[in-house]
């Protein structure tokens, strides 16, 4: 791995689905490690009207990657893909 992969997961508290999908994104992370960001939306204007219908918006190095949910082995698939480079 040359750079290192950034992950970030739009969403706002108390949203179950963003929750889910913190948790699959972090055992995904335990085997291939990360730096993650969360981002609450409600902080800023611009991306609540982006992303506040869509949440949780999942990136990887700023490529909208997923929505509302994570499939763990796709998200894997696409960090790991990454990670071989």
């Amino acid at each position: 791995m040359s750079d290192p992969i950034h992950v970030d997961i739009y969403s706002r508290p108390g949203c179950h689905l963003c929750d889910e999908a913190k948790d699959v994104i972090e055992r995904v992370r335990r085997r291939y490690p990360f730096v993650l960001s969360v981002v609450n939306v409600e902080a800023d204007p611009a991306l609540e009207s982006a992303y506040g219908m869509e949440i949780p918006v999942i990136t990887i190095n700023g490529n909208k990657a997923f929505k509302y949910r994570v499939e763990e082995a796709e998200f894997e698939k696409k960090v790991k893909r990454l990670w071989n480079k």
